[in-house]
């Protein structure tokens, strides 16, 4: 009885023995473990210690999501109110390319002018002075002061150089421009016109540039030589 209840006794406390040093054991490798990784942030020099939840350290070190927002393609296309109030301000004025084609290019162009449309004479090599085409065409509706350009069937022909030294800079312009010719600006725009070329009734043709000194410091006209 005594040695059944003593190796009873014994295997127990065997037994227990054994666990306790099996989780004495366990212990010691868990704290070995923990030192060593202890150890290992302290060689690699880091100031704050690992953190101890890895769903945490993830958290806390995954850098925050940030979506990048891509501007959207231009469409090229004009806003509608853009649109509408361009159509309603060119159908507002109710001016359209008056009806010249077959007409003499000098009538043609004072039609334009008197319903304060600009020209511009482009001339053939055909033969007549018949304005052939326009751009815009006849009947295109148009803005004021839109440009229409004349397609005249013949050459430029001969024009009339007029006298302009001594008139004021703006007037020299208008009476340049009436006589089918343009103004080379020399020395600025504004006072008298000292000097001019080619002088009057030099030789010109239609869309000729004649040009004119303006102002107080612009040379004097040379007078001509006598002839001897």
């Amino acid at each position: 009885m005594t040695d059944t209840n003593t190796g009873s006794q014994d295997a127990a406390g065997g037994g227990t023995s054994r666990a306790s040093v099996l989780l004495g054991g366990g212990l010691a490798v868990v704290l070995l473990a923990a030192i060593g990784a202890t150890g290992g942030w302290l060689l690699a020099g880091d100031g704050d210690p690992p953190s101890r939840d890895p769903l945490a350290a993830a958290t806390t070190t995954a850098p925050p999501t940030s979506r990048a927002t891509a501007p959207r393609p231009s469409t090229g296309r004009a806003t509608p109110s853009a649109v509408r109030t361009s159509a309603t301000a060119t159908r507002g004025s109710g001016l359209t390319v008056p009806p010249v084609v077959g007409t003499d290019f000098e009538q043609a162009r004072d039609v334009l002018r008197e319903q304060r449309l600009g020209w511009r004479l482009v001339f053939g090599g055909g033969s007549g002075r018949t304005v052939e085409s326009t751009s815009p065409t006849v009947g295109t509706e148009v803005a004021r002061g839109t440009t229409v350009q004349l397609q005249v069937a013949g050459p430029a022909p001969a024009a009339e150089v007029p006298d302009v030294v001594g008139k004021d800079c703006a007037k020299a312009v208008d009476d340049l421009i009436d006589e089918g010719l343009y103004p080379r600006y020399i020395s600025g725009r504004n006072g008298k016109v000292a000097r001019q070329e080619p002088v009057e009734d030099g030789p010109a043709r239609w869309n000729d540039e004649v040009s004119i000194w303006c102002g107080s410091g612009a040379p004097e006209q040379p007078t001509a030589k006598p002839t001897p």
